[in-house]
């Protein structure tokens, strides 16, 4: 009897540890494009301050830049809106290569409404691929962490749009 009980003890124990293994150990990558318009006057990301004395552009040290860009299923602006990308850019290297960017991802679609996500790090303005940390997230990503590549798959330099596909490697 004390030998069944052990038993039954053991393999709750054991399911319950395989479980939260799995749990912990579950990665989900998601993938969104950003539609960024630096210019005109449905602009979604527009330098903000900079140095005084100095041009307000993307890549002079100083410069503050707002983003609100869609973010959308597929490359083309008319693709399903699912949320924002909101947040600032600080072009923080003196050369004007890198900007530490802080954005927040506010889902709007019926699958994660509500819910966003924490985006951090440096971006390497003139490199092809980026990755920046993505450091939290609420409601459906609460707790999550990872990290997002971004990589510009579409640029109108007549228009200043830019099409950027945003891959989102999560784990818990």
């Amino acid at each position: 009897m004390a030998s069944s009980k052990f038993f039954s003890f053991f393999s709750l124990l054991l399911f319950i540890s395989i479980t939260l293994f799995y749990q912990t150990n579950a990665q989900t990558t998601l993938n969104f494009y950003l539609q960024d318009t630096a210019k005109g006057p449905g602009a979604t990301v527009t330098p903000i301050i900079g140095l005084p004395g100095r041009d307000w552009t993307f890549d002079q040290f100083g410069t503050i830049i707002a983003v609100d860009d869609p973010v959308t299923m597929g490359p083309s602006p008319l693709s399903t809106q699912v949320g924002r990308a909101q947040g600032v850019l600080v072009v923080s290297a003196k050369d004007g290569a890198n900007v530490n960017a802080i954005l927040s991802i506010l889902f709007t679609n019926a699958e994660f409404s509500g819910s966003t996500l924490q985006i951090q790090g440096v971006s390497r303005q003139h490199e092809h691929y980026k990755e920046l940390s993505v450091v939290s997230g609420t409601g459906r990503f609460a707790f999550l962490r990872g990290y997002a590549t971004l990589e510009t798959v579409v640029y109108d330099p007549a228009t200043a749009h830019s099409a950027i596909r945003f891959n989102v490697t999560l784990r818990p």
